[in-house]
């Protein structure tokens, strides 16, 4: 397409034509960045022309999008993103905060942020022609794919860990995707799905591999943008008369890196079209026992040295973060930092969020869990604008979810036992 220019390395800064190169760079290795064109698109298109429109989906953002809008009838394809925002006024007041929001993508196609990157890598397999798309994951990005490749008729191979939860599983059998459980860890399965897409010609979906995946999770950045152009004009106004200097921080779970990498290129899309004035401040939360990407980050370095990850977050249980690198960078360049949290925080932070309508699987309470601690430590402060990413159902994991609360009580049929207990 005529937007869609070529690619661009993030370690080594070499650029590829589109038809050159798939998915690293092949000099080191270093994840690929999609480059627009920024001047075309800035000439055509403004501000307005995106929030006028009617699609609520994450097509909405076509001009900003490298592959092209899915046509046809409605399917789940056409339903990624366009999530909503839930402000938390009772965890605001708890944890001393004027202002504090939440963006709930469960509420995406299989419940889970992954169904960006996924639709619109089906949208760029179904525009190359790739007969398979092959994904490793732990849960969600398979049953993003495997939910996305069955709306479009694309066939889908899913590695996943025999460890992942059932339910995730189950979303991808009934998809109708090829699964193989592998008696590994994630990166076993990442490894192998790579093996595979070279040897069969698969076409590989893997984040932190495949450059269109973190095209798809910056469509979250544009939503946030058009949402915090038309949240609270107070902000804005005090913003104009030079009182008000507090970016919107935004916390969010990180595992392989690829979501806070996708963040960050969406803001940075938008600098670069002169749409975006000030970045949000990036801060991402990663799990104790899966904190490679944290490590790298207070240790000032960019090599992301392996974990042995262990965490009953499993969505961000990642040995080596594929895309460890441009995750640092995220959080550095907004002004923003890495927080890790432990088993525990998070599980508070699912009853937590429960309290207040809110059911998030492990991975997505981290982000509130991080938000706690920053609170408590002075990270963030009481007059900045605060927005929580949860990434996910609490659904795909009910063991976890049933960890966090007391069991029910279970009673006699009648009113006496009612009365008993209460």
């Amino acid at each position: 397409m005529g937007k869609f220019i070529g690619y661009r390395c993030s370690l080594c800064g070499a650029e590829y034509a589109p038809a050159q190169i798939t998915y690293t760079c092949p000099q080191d290795g270093g994840n690929l960045d999609v480059v627009l064109d920024y001047n075309a698109i800035r000439n055509k298109y403004r501000p307005e022309d995106i929030f006028s429109r009617h699609d609520p989906s994450l097509w909405r953002y076509s001009p900003l999008i490298p592959v092209p809008a899915p046509q046809g009838e409605a399917t789940p394809l056409h339903a990624a993103g366009g999530t909503p925002v839930f402000q938390l006024t009772s965890l605001a007041a708890k944890l001393d905060l004027q202002n504090l929001w939440l963006k709930d993508e469960s509420r995406n196609p299989t419940a889970s942020f992954k169904d960006r990157a996924s639709a619109i890598v089906v949208a760029r397999a179904r525009e190359i022609k790739a007969r398979v798309v092959v994904t490793a994951s732990t849960g969600n990005a398979g049953a993003a794919l495997a939910g996305m490749a069955a709306a479009a008729g694309q066939k889908a191979v899913i590695f996943a860990p025999k460890s992942a939860p059932p339910a995730k599983v189950a979303q991808l059998l009934i998809f109708g995707a090829k699964v193989i459980l592998v008696d590994g860890t994630y990166d076993d399965a990442f490894d192998l799905t790579i093996q595979c897409a070279n040897e069969f010609g698969w076409y590989c979906r893997n984040t932190g591999y495949n450059p269109f995946t973190v095209e798809g999770k910056k469509t979250a950045a544009f939503e946030i943008w058009e949402w915090w152009h038309g949240v609270h004009p107070e902000f804005h106004k005090r913003i104009g008369e030079g009182m008000d200097h507090n970016p919107l921080t935004i916390f969010v779970s990180v595992g392989d890196g690829n979501i806070i990498s996708g963040l960050h290129k969406g803001f940075k899309d938008l600098v670069k079209l002169g749409w975006l004035e000030r970045m949000p401040r990036l801060i991402g939360v990663q799990a104790e026992g899966s904190a490679a990407i944290a490590n790298a980050f207070h240790g000032n370095t960019e090599t992301i040295t392996p974990v042995s990850a262990k965490t009953i977050a499993d969505s961000i249980s990642v040995d080596l973060p594929r895309d460890g690198v441009r995750a640092v960078r995220a959080a550095k360049e907004t002004g923003g930092t890495y927080i890790t949290v432990s088993d525990e925080d998070i599980l508070r932070a699912i009853a937590e969020l429960g309290r207040v309508g809110i059911f998030a699987e492990p991975a997505g309470a981290a982000a509130y869990a991080g938000l706690v601690r920053a609170a408590g430590s002075g990270v963030v402060g009481g007059d900045d604008p605060i927005l929580v990413l949860n990434t996910g159902s609490g659904l795909k994991d009910v063991r976890a979810a049933m960890q966090a609360v007391a069991d029910a009580p279970v009673i006699e049929p009648t009113l006496e036992a009612v009365k008993k207990l209460l």
